[in-house]
């Protein structure tokens, strides 16, 4: 199966509180999210289609951050960009909005979150969009 890097885009419908793990308790605002992970286990882009099930509550099992927010009721998942074959996750994760939960997503990194917010929708898309055509995977 194929791997690489993907990017969630969430929609959430309303603020909600989720306690994310060792991250603790955190007050997220409604509107736009970015997840932006990364798949080259031997299940490659599986884990987009695991993220996919626990949005729809077909799942239970947390795993990580992404998890906590994607099992909220009032969390969806509206779409997903994949680049396979390179792992760009930090580069496109530098590329988009300021998260409002630090270190989401990012304990095995330096980066700030992997966790991307922005109120309008379209915005954010095209955001992602645009990072994963324009990060140089040779970094």
């Amino acid at each position: 199966m194929t791997g690489g890097t993907y990017t969630l885009c969430i929609e959430l419908h309303a603020p909600v509180t989720v306690e994310i793990g060792a991250l603790g308790e955190h007050r997220l605002p409604a509107g736009a999210y970015a997840y932006t992970g990364s798949a080259f286990g031997p299940g490659g882009f599986g884990r987009v289609d695991r993220h996919y099930e626990l949005a729809a509550g077909e799942r239970d099992t947390r795993r990580w951050h992404i998890d906590y927010l994607l099992g909220s009721e009032e969390a969806s998942i509206r779409g997903d960009v994949r680049t396979p074959g390179v792992d760009i996750e930090c580069a496109v994760a530098g590329e988009l909005p300021p998260s409002p939960v630090s270190g989401f997503g990012a304990s095995d990194c330096g980066c700030a979150s992997h966790l991307a917010y922005d109120e309008d929708d379209d915005r954010l898309r095209e955001a992602v969009a645009a990072a994963h055509r324009n990060v140089d995977p040779a970094g």
